[in-house]
């Protein structure tokens, strides 16, 4: 006997609704500031304290990164776990440590870690005050693919874990087969070799004609092997601005020294101003033109970027093409948006001092 699937309407019409109330859902989850205090501060089984700025285990979901604040107090050492994801580390107040797959990274304000996925790693403080990091994440990314994966194994010693998964080396030959063995396993040899930690004492800004002066935390430019998470810092003189500029993607914007205001419109005039201090994060969640300004007359701003430029968007920009999804404004506009930058006195670069 032959069974049949019936429906009252085509998949047309459903897939249509379905794929509206998609829309209308995340259109609600769209954010502009996320406020340090409204980033609530739990304990967890890990022996550290833990809060949410944007993602779902705050109702706050996103769909490409997350960003949360981690509190470790003196003579603590976190559980050792690992993920199925990579995380960016950002460290704002204390000295500690993190071990990742037994090697041992001493860490303090304004530096900054990579946690390659399927690490295993854990934290400490053996100092005599609360070490606070942030972590910025593409484990949304990969809860959408269902590879979500988190396995915390306490207080177990690091040589008594499994390592990473395994993989197969490369082998001859010019079919398919052979030619996925040997790009596959030349791609994990590099992840696995990529650079972990950037001190600040390294750091180096330089202007740009954005009217701003920057310089790489974690990227592939400087030798790291993430999933396309890149960070990078940029400082505002005292009454400039960023010169404007859009592009699709979740970016988060950690303010690390400073206050002022961003714009967000879905034209270059006639959007919002949304002002930021010192710990909150400005999020650039829509195909929104946005700006960045520094409201101080006397000190400049500073503020650590992240976004997945390098994969997703990237991935979004070939699908897209010849839609152009990373726009700014003509060079001549750009510059008289961005002001002399040359001329601006650029300060010491003290490490941040919280709060």
């Amino acid at each position: 006997m032959t069974s049949r699937t019936t429906t009252e309407t085509t998949h047309y019409h459903v897939q249509k609704r379905r794929r509206a109330a998609f829309i209308e859902e995340w259109r609600g989850y769209q954010k502009t500031v996320a406020a340090l205090e409204d980033v609530v501060m739990a304990p967890t089984a890990r022996r550290s304290r833990v809060g949410v700025y944007t993602g779902e285990d705050a109702d706050r979901p996103t769909r490409s990164m997350d960003a949360l604040a981690h509190e470790i107090d003196p003579g603590v050492t976190t559980t050792i776990h690992r993920h199925s994801w990579d995380a960016m580390l950002f460290v704002v107040a204390g000295r500690g440590w993190t071990e990742i797959d037994g090697q041992r990274i001493e860490w303090a304000p304004g530096d900054s870690l990579h946690l390659p996925a399927w690490a295993w790693h854990r934290s400490g403080n053996e100092n005599d005050e609360t070490a606070r990091y942030l972590s910025f994440s593409s484990e949304p990314m990969l809860a959408t693919m269902g590879m979500s994966v988190l396995e915390d194994r306490g207080d177990e010693p690091v040589d008594t874990l499994p390592g990473r998964p395994g993989y197969s080396a490369g082998i001859e030959g010019d079919d398919p087969y052979a030619r996925r063995l040997r790009r596959l396993a030349r791609d994990q040899q590099a992840r696995r070799s990529g650079r972990l930690h950037t001190s600040w004492d390294e750091l180096e800004l330089l202007p740009t004609p954005r009217g701003t002066r920057t310089t790489f935390l974690l990227d592939r430019a400087i030798g790291y092997q993430a999933s396309g998470i890149t960070m990078a810092m940029f400082e505002i003189g005292p009454g400039r601005g960023q010169s404007m500029h859009r592009h699709p993607g979740e970016a988060w914007l950690y303010v690390v020294e400073g206050h002022g205001h961003s714009y967000l419109g879905a034209e270059p005039e006639g959007g919002t101003n949304h002002p930021w201090k010192k710990g909150d994060i400005i999020v650039v969640d829509h195909y929104l033109w946005h700006q960045h300004f520094n409201d101080s007359a006397t000190e400049t701003a500073k503020v650590v970027r992240i976004h997945m430029f390098d994969s997703l968007l990237e991935t979004m920009r070939v699908l897209m093409d010849p839609v152009v999804l990373f726009e700014e404004p003509p060079d001549a506009v750009r510059d008289a948006q961005a002001g002399n930058y040359h001329e601006i006195e650029w300060p010491d670069l003290p490490r941040p001092t919280w709060p």
